[in-house]
């Protein structure tokens, strides 16, 4: 790969942030194993009861960086209208300006993992390439499930210089200095400071949405917060569906329906709970595809009674987020069960 645009990007980065390793991620399962084992060593990551859930671990983010941090996100484009109604805007001089001192030799006695990725299904022509570098180990393990990463991004993206770079650091954790930063016009992220999912894990929000909609202006589609559902009747007609939704108001839970009329020859199935790309096909028909490839998503309220594919879903190689722990080394959450045990570690 020497001299190709994605590894001088990487040369540039690791000059500004000093790490003293660096990582490519290939995402094999072997790797995901060393990826735990090194969280483990490093108390990043804890062990769940493997008996009842058999692959998952527990992560605990810092008691400041537990959500998403829209008053610290901003959309850097070169005009303030093109950053849209609803977003931050700053300035692509003063965001540098801001958080380039901040890169510079963060990831000292650090590993810095290089993780390419890929949002949408393998070989689809819709599918985009991200590089997300990353200090977190945390970040790389849950890429792996959120994207389609390692030899499957290098393959499409080659030696071409098409691809979103994003550049993470988990910094020092301070809310004082901690930025979610999108350029636009360069397709880039930078993101200091958090190391809580929709902050850290770039191909999510960062990508998906933000990025993913000034591109799609530019080639004719749109990037949605949208599920996707598909339905299917006895008689083998199938229908799609795209639904937007406010947070925290069931969108997965209904993209993750189970038929209720399944005894009739009515079925159900997930294609996607969370971002869907639209277009016009050449048919004159809608199109969509789910970007991602695994689901991040809050537990509370999540239950056998309220989503019960989703909970068959985690029982297995999972991460779980600053939920509680019975005990016996369960997860447990608002609403999983009714009451909660009696000892609890939170």
């Amino acid at each position: 790969m020497s001299g190709t645009p994605l590894e001088r990007w990487v040369d540039e980065v690791a000059a500004i942030t000093q790490p003293d390793r660096i990582v490519w991620c290939d995402g094999s399962d072997e790797e995901a194993q060393q990826l735990y084992e090194q969280g483990l060593a490093e108390r990043t990551f804890y062990r769940l009861n493997q008996k009842a859930y058999p692959g998952c671990h527990l992560h605990r983010s810092h008691p400041s960086d537990v959500a998403r941090t829209e008053h610290l996100t901003f959309i850097c484009s070169r005009r303030q209208e093109d950053a849209g109604p609803t977003n931050n805007w700053m300035s692509p001089e003063e965001a540098r300006a801001k958080t380039l001192p901040l890169f510079r030799g963060a990831m000292k006695g650090r590993t810095m993992y290089v993780l390419p990725y890929l949002m949408g299904p393998v070989g689809s022509p819709f599918s985009k390439v991200g590089v997300e570098v990353t200090d977190s180990v945390y970040v790389a393990a849950s890429m792996r499930i959120m994207t389609r990463l390692g030899k499957v991004a290098l393959e499409q993206l080659g030696n071409s210089e098409d691809f979103c770079p994003g550049l993470h650091s988990l910094g020092d954790l301070s809310p004082e200095r901690r930025f979610i930063l999108h350029f636009p016009e360069e397709r880039t992220i930078w993101s200091v400071g958090s190391g809580y999912g929709g902050n850290a894990l770039l191909g999510k929000k960062c990508f998906s949405l933000r990025i993913a909609s000034w591109i799609g202006r530019q080639e004719g589609w749109l990037a949605e917060h949208m599920l996707i559902l598909g339905l299917e009747d006895p008689s083998g007609q199938v229908w799609y569906m795209a639904a937007a939704f406010p947070s925290a108001c069931g969108k997965t839970n209904l993209a993750m329906l189970v038929s209720p009329l399944a005894d009739r020859g009515y079925r159900v199935w997930t294609v996607g709970d969370d971002i869907a790309w639209l277009r016009i096909g050449p048919d004159g028909r809608l199109w969509a595809v789910n970007p991602e490839a695994g689901f991040f998503g809050v537990a509370p309220g999540t239950s056998d009674r309220t989503n019960p594919n989703m909970m068959a879903a985690i029982r297995r190689n999972t991460i779980f987020t600053n939920v509680a722990v019975t005990q016996d080394g369960l997860p447990w959450w608002e609403g999983i069960n009714g009451t909660g045990p009696d000892s609890l570690i939170d």
